[in-house]
C-alpha cells in the first residue's frame, strides 16, 4: 500500500475512534466515499493543520457527503467530500459551461469534480465577502471542500429549515429576503437551487448552503434561475403562512442583469 495511503488510512481510523461512536450503518456509508485520492487529499489537509479528526455525518447525499472535522485546537470545521462515482456531471458540466470564470473543456470526470469543488470555494469566498450569511470558506483541494461549521459548540449541525422550520416565519422570511438581496446585488451570483433544503436555522437566523451551482448575474441562465428560486422561496414560505408574491420579492431583490 502507498506510505501516504496507509497513513492516511490510519488517520481514518482515528477519526472513527477518538470522538463518537456511530452504528455501523453509518461507517458503512462513510467508508464508501474514502477512495484513494480522498483519502490521500485529507491526509495533505491533516498535514497543512486544516483537521485532526472526522467525526460523524452532517448530511449525505448524492454528490456529497459532509462531515464534522475537528482541528488540532478542538475547533469544529465541516468537510465537504464529493463523491466520483455517483455525481451528477452532466448538471456540473451544464453550470461550469455558462460560467466566464471557468473555462473546462474535458470529460474526465475527476478534472469536473474538482473545478466544481473550486466553483464552490470561489462561490463562498465571494458571498462571504459580501457579507452574505453562508459558511466562511477555509480551503479546498481535489474533491474535498472545508468550511466554517454551522451549529452549537458542542458540535450539533444547525438544521435546515425544512426539518427545522422557524418560530416566527415572518421574521425569518425578512431576514432571508436581506440575505437573498445581498446574494443577487452584493455579490452578483444567483443560488440555482435555492430551497428549505439549502437554508440552515441557526438560531432562528437563516445561513444559505450549497453555492457549488451558483451563477455569475452574466450568466445568460442567471435570470430564469434566479425566477425558479424565487417561485420555490414563495410556494415554501406560503405554505408557512407567510404573505408574499413573486412580484414582491423581484421588486424588493430588484436585480440588474
Amino acid at each position: 500500500m502507498d506510505p501516504k495511503v496507509a497513513k492516511a488510512d490510519k488517520k481514518h481510523a482515528k477519526i472513527h475512534s477518538e470522538k463518537r461512536r456511530k452504528d455501523n450503518s453509518e461507517r458503512k456509508t462513510g467508508n464508501e466515499i474514502f477512495d484513494k485520492i480522498t483519502l490521500e487529499t485529507l491526509y495533505k489537509l491533516a498535514n497543512q493543520g486544516h483537521i485532526d479528526i472526522l467525526n460523524g455525518a452532517i448530511s449525505t447525499g448524492k454528490e456529497a457527503n459532509v462531515l464534522t472535522g475537528i482541528t488540532d485546537d478542538e475547533k469544529f470545521v465541516a468537510v465537504k467530500i464529493y463523491r466520483i462515482a455517483t455525481s451528477d456531471f452532466k448538471k456540473m458540466d451544464y453550470y461550469l459551461k455558462g460560467d466566464p470564470r471557468f473555462n473546462v473543456k474535458t470529460k474526465n470526470k475527476r478534472k469536473i469534480i474538482y473545478s466544481w469543488v473550486t466553483k464552490e470555494f470561489k462561490n463562498l469566498t465571494r458571498l462571504y465577502a459580501a457579507g452574505v450569511n453562508v459558511p466562511e470558506p477555509i480551503t479546498s483541494a481535489n474533491n474535498v471542500l472545508l468550511i466554517e461549521f454551522i451549529g452549537d459548540e458542542d458540535g450539533n449541525p444547525a438544521q435546515p429549515v425544512k426539518n427545522q422550520p422557524p418560530e416566527n416565519p415572518d421574521e425569518f422570511w425578512n431576514l432571508l429576503m436581506v440575505e437573498l438581496k445581498k446574494f443577487v446585488n452584493e455579490a452578483k451570483l444567483v443560488h440555482g437551487d435555492l430551497s428549505n433544503y439549502n437554508i440552515l436555522n441557526l438560531n432562528e437566523k437563516p445561513v444559505i448552503i450549497d453555492v457549488s451551482q451558483s451563477v455569475v448575474l452574466d450568466n445568460p441562465i442567471s435570470k430564469e434561475l434566479l425566477e425558479r428560486d424565487i417561485n420555490t422561496l414563495v410556494r415554501e414560505y406560503t405554505k408557512l403562512g407567510v404573505e408574499t408574491s413573486f412580484e414582491e420579492v423581484w421588486e424588493y431583490v430588484n436585480p440588474k442583469f
